[in-house]
């Protein structure tokens, strides 16, 4: 036995050194500096250029398809290494200007190097593949690639500081690429236009602060009539300091909150005795043209805090909002139970047009805020409830009832442990909104073995370019 275990080892031993050596030789070339050249065959799911070299896959951020580019190793692995470009030697013909000087450093954006429309065939790819690949499936129908405004669109943000007291400097923007550290900038393209210029403006604020490193980080929230800009410090401010804050959010025309702790001591301090939330109006009449730009008077008010969870994008979370009403096609004498409800983003509008719709939710702060939506609304036949839907959720009363319609918008996560159970509600129609494809494809290999049909399914460009790919599917029953 004792023998066998040698035996054993030793060959082990042996594989480790043949894997060593090949990886050796399989990078035996590589410069000192880690610079080499790289021909670009395709681009992977995040949006990385793929190189091969002897059966070694490379990953190389910055590059497209068809460009030979040099490169610098980042990282090296057994199967593959990651690489950096630093210069397009032989270009696409898909590669643009990037609007944004920060776009090779900024981890905000990744793909702004490329053709707008070439962006949505790459998500649109990454889709195919996920569905072809994880469920072995392909919708009966593709639907075209649902488009906002590229620039500007962006209500919701993190933007990360960092004082150096050595050079009495501030940084302020998003993270870097693969990394931690803070990268400095002036504007952001993606923004608000209301918010994406004035970040330069910050820097001044900051360095006129008596602690300008008790400033941690700045939040936006926008809304369709204001602006949060909520301020997160570790420290106690001067009375002299909070009057520079609501002295910069008065000239830049914003409302000003102040967070000295964790999330539940966020407070609104400008302007005094005003509403403490902000609001969205969501068109929902699907033959009004002017629901796409907000404003429609029958829309919708939907009110939240600027810590809530919200669509990032307002225009395209518009747009998205009457594709869901067009594919559920809800009818008056139906019922219609919407998973992930949120504040009642999707469950308001659909409303509008059921019988009755019942809201589920993870968090009961969220479900009071899908209330109050209601209420706001006038409308009388919405029910919210808090539940874990990553949990068995067969013995509650809601999940023992029977329903027309679904929709369900999860988390990156998936929902596989409630698409399991969805069949047991008896709808005729599921219409699925992703952030992830690969959870997608992998929940409708689960619908169609449950008796669903992929019906539909395309891309929703929430995120220009961003490697994120977030889709919408519709799922029919089985005859």
């Amino acid at each position: 036995m004792t023998k066998k275990l040698f035996s054993r080892q030793q060959a082990e031993k042996r594989r480790q050194q043949v894997r060593d050596k090949q990886r050796k030789l399989l990078n035996r070339d590589i410069e000192p500096q880690g610079n080499s050249t790289c021909d670009i065959v395709r681009m992977n799911h995040d949006g990385r250029g793929v190189a091969l070299r002897k059966g070694k896959t490379r990953f190389v951020d910055g590059a497209l398809t068809g460009e030979q580019v040099k490169v610098k190793m980042l990282a090296q692995h057994a199967n593959f290494d990651e690489l950096k470009m630093t210069e397009v030697l032989k270009a696409s013909d898909d590669r643009v200007e990037p609007k944004c000087e920060y776009t090779a450093e900024c981890g905000g954006c990744s793909l702004q190097h490329l053709k707008h429309a070439k962006q949505l065939e790459h998500k649109e790819r990454v889709l195919r593949e996920q569905l072809a690949h994880f469920a072995k499936a392909s919708p009966k129908k593709w639907l075209e690639a649902m488009q906002s405004e590229a620039y500007g669109y962006r209500s919701k943000a993190r933007l990360s500081t960092y004082y150096d007291a050595a050079t009495n400097k501030i940084s302020i923007g998003f993270r870097a690429k693969g990394g931690k550290q803070i990268v400095d900038i002036k504007r952001c393209a993606v923004l608000d236009v209301r918010v994406g210029d004035k970040i330069d403006a910050l820097h001044s604020l900051v360095l006129s602060m008596s602690v300008p490193h008790a400033l941690t980080h700045f939040e936006i929230a926008a809304g369709d009539d204001h602006i949060a800009l909520l301020i997160r410090h570790v420290e106690p401010l001067s009375e002299e300091d909070k009057s520079k804050l609501v002295g910069f959010v008065r000239t830049h025309q914003f409302d000003l909150y102040l967070q000295p702790g964790g999330a539940e001591t966020v407070h609104k301090v400008w302007p005094e005795n005003s509403e403490p939330r902000l609001s969205y109006r969501l068109p929902y009449a699907l033959d009004k043209e002017q629901n796409t730009q907000g404003q429609d008077p029958t829309a919708l008010c939907l009110s939240f805090h600027p810590k809530d969870f919200t669509q990032v994008n307002l225009g395209m979370n518009r747009k998205m909002v009457l594709k869901v009403l067009e594919y559920l096609d809800v009818q008056k004498e139906e019922r219609v139970l919407d998973l992930f409800s949120g504040l009642g983003n999707f469950t308001l509008p659909v409303a509008v047009y059921a019988k009755e719709v019942v809201g589920v939710e993870g968090s009961e702060k969220m479900v009071q805020r899908g209330m109050d939506n209601a209420s706001q609304n006038s409308l009388s036949n919405v029910s919210f409830y808090t539940a874990d839907l990553f949990s068995d959720i067969s013995g509650l009363p809601w999940a023992r009832q029977q329903f027309d319609k679904i929709l369900i918008d999860p988390p990156r996560a998936g929902a596989l442990e409630i698409v399991n159970f969805l069949s047991c509600f008896g709808a005729k129609r599921i219409v699925y909104i992703s952030c992830n494809p690969a959870t997608l494809a992998r929940d409708t290999a689960v619908l169609i073995a449950k008796g669903y049909i992929l019906s539909k399914a395309g891309v929703l460009d929430m995120f220009p370019h961003t490697s994120h790919v977030e889709s919408i599917a519709v799922f029919d029953r089985k005859a």
